[in-house]
């Protein structure tokens, strides 16, 4: 099982470092125009940019903390946030009408509640 959300947590950091650099650095007409990309008219470029390097710190927050062994309880306290995220995505994506990325986003948070609850409960790094 420890291997598992070992897989689940780089699948989601790729997730998140992938969605950081692109919301952090693309420039706002091709994050507009790209599929799934409608809602960044609403928030604006100041708003964007957050999400973008709020994902890039969840990256580093689900990887490092472990592989380090600096804190790990961060990594489970990443996931949750990442649930929260997640949720608010999700709300805006079918705000927009685009159900799929809410599909897409629903995967998202349950590989973070998943690592989650194994961080949290029976597979945490301090046992």
């Amino acid at each position: 099982m420890n291997l598992t959300l070992w897989i689940a947590t780089g699948l989601l950091a790729a997730v998140a470092l992938g969605g950081g650099i692109s919301k952090t650095f693309v420039p706002m007409d091709k994050l507009a125009a790209a599929p799934g990309g409608k809602w960044t008219e609403i928030g604006g470029v100041g708003f964007v940019r957050t999400l973008g390097v709020l994902e890039l710190l969840a990256a580093v927050g689900l990887t490092l903390p472990a592989v380090l062994d600096i804190a790990p309880v961060l990594v489970p306290v990443t996931a949750v946030c990442w649930v929260v995220l997640m949720v608010g995505a999700m709300i805006t994506h079918y705000r927009q009408g685009e159900i799929k990325f809410v599909a897409v986003n629903l995967v998202y948070l349950a590989l973070a509640v998943f690592i989650a609850w194994g961080r949290f409960g029976p597979y945490c790094f301090t046992s």
